[in-house]
């Protein structure tokens, strides 16, 4: 852990200050899956409940993840 820890820590850092989780890896898919629906032009209630579905999760943490990771990065960061 520690040689991880060492090799990653300033980019971890930087992404701590940018205000990001360190679970928001888990994510990205799924954010890349909201951002295709909303491109075609579906409704967000729908693309919401199918992604709840799809990753097991609720809607409210759907919604979430994706105002999360939709929004910028704090302005401290990199």
């Amino acid at each position: 852990m520690y040689e991880a820890l060492k090799l990653c820590g300033g980019v971890i850092e930087k992404l701590e200050k940018a205000g990001v989780k360190p679970t928001d890896h888990k994510y990205v898919a799924l954010f890349d899956d909201y951002r295709r629906a909303k491109q075609r032009g579906e409704k967000i209630s729908y693309i919401v409940l199918c992604l709840a579905q799809r990753y097991n999760m609720s809607e409210r943490n759907v919604y979430e993840v994706v105002k999360r990771l939709g929004s910028d990065c704090k302005s401290a960061s990199l």
